[in-house]
């Protein structure tokens, strides 16, 4: 290995997203050593953040690792930044140190799908699957689950890849002579072995280039496509790989396998892993536009009564929409699902996914679309840093009985977290300031050791 004194700025930020966990650290604390030392300028914060980012533990289409998001948003100057991987927690406690050493806010998730029976009839946020929603939990502190509920998130694992097995398995026999091995193909594809369908599609992906004579007349075949419009989505590698995902992979796809109702945890199942980890459970909305969420409110209600805490949007997908009239409609949409949450003391966790090609780093914040609701994002960053800060450091987060004893009501807690995270700069010092403090401080006391301007209102 070079030693990282001699490396250049690109080196480094290339080691960044190694799978070599030792690389990653040495590379980080040399960037981190050069920005301190006033030799690599990094952005001056802005009011933008993106709390919705999956790592290459899940899949990061541009390949960014725990630290190497925590650097991205130190480099570009975020407000914060939140990793959110599927079915695992693998990233948390390496995401939270970087952020800590580079100086940026930062939050750690998990997303996963879930049953509700209550809207069995309903499709939700995941497309031909009535019942079944993508949901998170967010503001976790550490990648180890209490031993009570470790075995809910080993169960998350272990159906990710039975999933995957038996699709490929489909895939194999409709895409033969083109066909790939799980173990030899996929999983070297992940630092800790739990591939996504995306893990799965670039596989194929490669296998086809490197054993079909004629690629588009391949793929044309095994889509069922004119060989002129697979020609023109070759030239459009996003659009390809959407359109294949789809096709195979999708509901009605030969990959496709219909979930029931053992396939994915329970909403009460998956809250019980979340809060004994002292984190917050995070319902998902997509765009208004299903079934389900024809009835956000009756789901949000729903949601809340099982424990939800914050409520998670994908921005770009509800402006960022050629179609004038598809536009309006989910913008409207948009502004009355914040404008819910608010009134039901739901904070928002907003971010861009940065799972598909394509994908913003960062939502645009200057869109006049976004305008209305900007405010109403930058404070779920702050909300959800200050648990995660007072969690990870006093054992005083959200769902501590402190929380419980000093602010029992969720307007209150929103309340005390945003404020607590918009006083609590982000960095080392922070953490030692905090450490000082005893575990018996009230809120009010909390505050004014970080101001003393600040009251409690």
């Amino acid at each position: 290995m070079k030693a990282v004194r001699s490396q250049s700025i690109p080196e480094l930020e290339a080691s960044l997203n190694e799978f070599n966990s030792a690389m990653r650290q040495a590379a980080l604390v040399e960037l981190a050593r050069r920005m301190q030392a006033g030799e690599l300028p990094t952005s001056s914060e802005k009011p933008v953040v993106n709390l919705h980012c999956h790592t290459f533990y899940s899949f990061n289409a541009y390949g960014y690792s725990p630290s190497g998001l925590a650097w991205l948003a130190k480099r570009q100057g975020y407000q914060a930044i939140g990793m959110v991987d599927f079915d695992v927690l693998d990233g948390v406690e390496e995401f939270l140190q970087a952020c800590e050493l580079v100086g940026v806010r930062g939050s750690a998730g998990i997303e996963t799908r879930v049953y509700v029976p209550e809207f069995a009839s309903h499709e939700i946020t995941s497309p031909g699957e009535p019942g079944i929603t993508y949901h998170m939990g967010i503001g976790f502190t550490s990648s180890t689950a209490p031993q009570p509920v470790s075995p809910i998130l080993e169960r998350l694992r272990k159906t990710a890849s039975e999933r995957n097995r038996s699709m490929i398995a489909r895939l194999n026999a409709h895409l033969a002579p083109v066909v790939v091995d799980y173990d030899r193909d996929v999983l070297p594809l992940t630092p800790g072995g739990n591939a996504t369908e995306r893990h799965i599609l670039k596989v194929y992906l490669l296998a086809a280039e490197n054993t079909a004579p004629d690629l588009a007349a391949f793929w044309a075949d095994k889509l069922a496509l004119p060989v002129e419009k697979v020609s023109a989505l070759l030239r459009e590698p996003g659009a390809f790989q959407n359109t294949v995902r789809s096709k195979l992979m999708k509901l009605g796809g030969i990959g496709y396998v219909k979930p029931n109702r053992q396939s994915f945890p329970t909403v009460e199942e998956y809250h019980e892993l979340i809060t004994a980890c002292g984190a917050l459970p995070c319902a998902a909305w997509l765009d208004g536009t299903s079934s389900g969420e024809q009835e956000t409110e009756k789901l949000l209600h729903l949601f809340l009564q099982k424990g939800a805490a914050a409520l998670n949007l994908i921005p770009d997908r509800n402006w960022n929409i050629p179609d004038a009239e598809t536009r309006r409609k989910k913008v409207a949409y948009l502004y009355q699902v914040v404008e819910m949450a608010q009134k039901l003391d739901l904070p928002l966790n907003v971010g861009t996914e940065m799972n598909s090609y394509g994908q913003k780093l960062v939502d645009d914040f200057d869109a006049p679309e976004l305008q209305p609701v900007r405010q109403a994002f930058l404070d779920g960053s702050f909300f959800i840093y200050g648990h995660t800060m007072l969690q990870r450091h006093l054992g005083l987060g959200y769902q501590s009985d402190w929380a419980r004893q000093h602010l029992p009501s969720r307007r209150e807690r929103n309340h005390f977290y945003t404020q607590a995270g918009r006083l609590l700069p982000p960095g080392a010092a922070s953490k030692e300031r905090l450490q000082g403090l005893p575990s018996s401080v009230s809120p009010a006391s909390l505050l004014v050791a970080f101001d003393t301007s600040s009251k409690m209102s």
